[in-house]
């Protein structure tokens, strides 16, 4: 056994096994966190709180369940069920998401019955308001470079109707619910999908969903009164959003983009 500066040479390997060990058990937990909080029983949950506070603050600021000033694509969506059942297809589409949101979380329990780690959602809170902090100025440096012009912002709710602080909040939480939902849940799944029938690769078939949905995303936010004032910049602006949100919502799951869109939205109404 020698001594080398101090400790045994014995010390030292094991010591560097050690280390060695507590990296790979960090990786490991590291891992099974970004695996798991992607999986419905975390991401939908998560994201559940974003619908009762929406739901909740849209009912209190028009007392109807449908009327009053809304996110559009919650308008949009719920739309279609109104338009064939009235009222009663609007309480068909609420039982609908929450239903099919309860049975991904039901199914994914069951496959992983294990209890869920509180400390894992507040491992997805702290990741929401890290992206939701960066999303602005990341956005903007790419818009920046790709128009060749001075770095920008653009404020999620458009137009010459100036909004109540309670109305932009509300319709901040519907962004990250509802648009996310719509633009990456949907879209994003469909039309990968649907590359995927055509004969895509995959990875193909999913940068084109990412692309095709930050586009529609994009020109989403120029439709109806509320729409903001068509721009090259604010479209591009949007439209790299969209890419940023998309790429999220394929790495992190639902429950972490919707969260990151939110936050990143109240941000903004606030500090308007």
């Amino acid at each position: 056994m020698q001594e080398v500066g101090g400790a045994t040479v014995d010390q030292a390997v094991h010591g560097g096994e050690t280390a060695t060990l507590t990296d790979m058990t960090l990786r490991g937990t590291l891992r099974t966190y970004v695996t798991a909080t992607r999986e419905p029983r975390y991401s939908v949950v998560f994201a559940f709180p974003l619908l009762v506070l929406y739901e909740l603050l849209a009912f209190l600021l028009s007392q109807s369940a449908f009327a009053g000033v809304r996110n559009g694509a919650d308008v949009l969506l719920k739309t279609v069920f109104v338009a064939f059942g009235g009222r009663e297809g609007l309480a068909v589409f609420t039982l609908l998401l929450i239903g099919i949101g309860g049975w991904l979380v039901w199914r994914d329990a069951r496959r992983h019955p294990e209890r869920l780690k509180a400390r894992y959602f507040g491992g997805m809170l702290a990741e929401s308001l890290v992206y939701a902090a960066l999303l602005g100025g990341v956005v903007s440096s790419l818009t920046s470079i790709l128009l060749r012009g001075p770095l920008m912002v653009v404020a999620q709710s458009g137009g010459v109707i100036e909004l109540p602080l309670g109305t932009q909040l509300m319709v901040s939480l519907g962004a990250g619910l509802y648009e996310e939902l719509l633009f990456r849940v949907l879209l994003v799944v469909g039309i990968s999908a649907l590359c995927l029938r055509l004969g895509w690769k995959k990875p193909h078939a999913v940068g084109a969903a990412v692309v095709g949905s930050a586009i529609i995303f994009s020109g989403f936010h120029y439709v109806g009164p509320l729409g903001d004032t068509f721009t090259v910049a604010s479209f591009t602006f949007r439209a790299v959003a969209g890419l940023l949100l998309s790429g999220l919502y394929v790495a992190r799951g639902f429950g972490v983009v919707a969260w990151t869109h939110a936050l990143y939205d109240v941000g903004l109404a606030l500090a308007v």
